[in-house]
C-alpha cells in the first residue's frame, strides 16, 4: 500500500508497540496465577495477534489489510465503591524473578492505555482511508479491553477509585446548561 512517510513511521511506531504487547502476553500467560487473570488475557491474545498481522499486511501488501478487527464487545459497568471498600497497599519492588498478578495487571493495563493512545493520535495522522479505519478500531480494542482489565483490578482493590464529591459534581451542572435545541441549526431559521 502506497504510504505517505508519517503514515509508515506511525506504523513502525505501532508495529513495535504490538510487539511488545504479543511478547508480554505471553509472558503474563505463562506467569499469571489467578485463572480469571490468565483467562482474560488469553481470549484477548489473538486479537493482538490479528492487530499485529493487519499492521504487517498494511506495510507489505499492495491493497493493505482486507481483515476487519476483531474488536471485542465492552463488557461490564461502571464501578462505584461501597463504602470501606478495601485498597491494598503497594510498593514496587527493585528485585524480583517473577511478576505477581497485581503487577502482570498493572503491566498490561498501561500497556493497553499506551496502545490506546498511539492508535488514537495515529487515526488523526493519516491520511489513507482504510488506515485511519483500522487505527479507530485498534483503539476500540485496546479501550474495551483495558476497561475489563481496570474492572478486574478494582475488584481486586488494586486499583483505586474514589468518588467526586456530591458538591464538585453540582457546581459542574450549575455552571454549565445545556443548549435548547436538539437541532442546533433551527436557530439559524428563525425569525429575529
Amino acid at each position: 500500500m502506497r504510504l505517505a512517510s508519517h503514515e509508515a513511521a506511525e506504523l513502525n511506531e505501532l508495529l513495535m508497540i504490538c510487539t511488545n504487547s504479543i511478547q508480554s502476553m505471553a509472558l503474563f500467560i505463562n506467569q499469571a496465577q489467578d485463572p480469571e487473570l490468565r483467562s482474560m488475557i488469553q481470549r484477548h491474545y489473538s486479537v493482538h495477534v490479528q492487530d499485529y498481522n493487519m499492521k504487517v499486511e498494511f506495510v507489505t501488501q499492495q491493497m493493505g489489510s482486507r481483515d476487519q478487527l476483531n474488536v471485542p464487545a465492552i463488557t461490564g459497568q461502571a464501578f462505584t465503591p461501597a463504602p470501606g471498600h478495601q485498597y491494598q497497599p503497594i510498593q514496587p519492588q527493585v528485585k524480583l524473578a517473577q511478576l505477581d498478578d497485581r503487577a502482570i495487571a498493572t503491566s498490561y493495563l498501561l500497556t493497553l492505555k499506551r496502545a490506546g493512545r498511539e492508535y488514537a493520535w495515529s487515526a488523526f495522522e493519516t491520511t489513507t482511508p482504510q488506515l485511519r479505519i483500522f487505527l479507530e478500531d485498534a483503539f476500540r480494542m485496546c479501550s474495551h479491553q483495558s476497561f475489563e482489565v481496570w474492572q478486574y483490578m478494582v475488584k481486586k482493590g488494586w486499583y483505586a477509585v474514589t468518588m467526586a464529591p456530591p458538591q464538585a459534581v453540582s457546581t459542574l451542572g450549575l455552571v454549565y446548561q445545556q443548549v435548547p435545541y436538539h437541532q442546533p441549526m433551527e436557530a439559524y431559521q428563525q425569525q429575529p
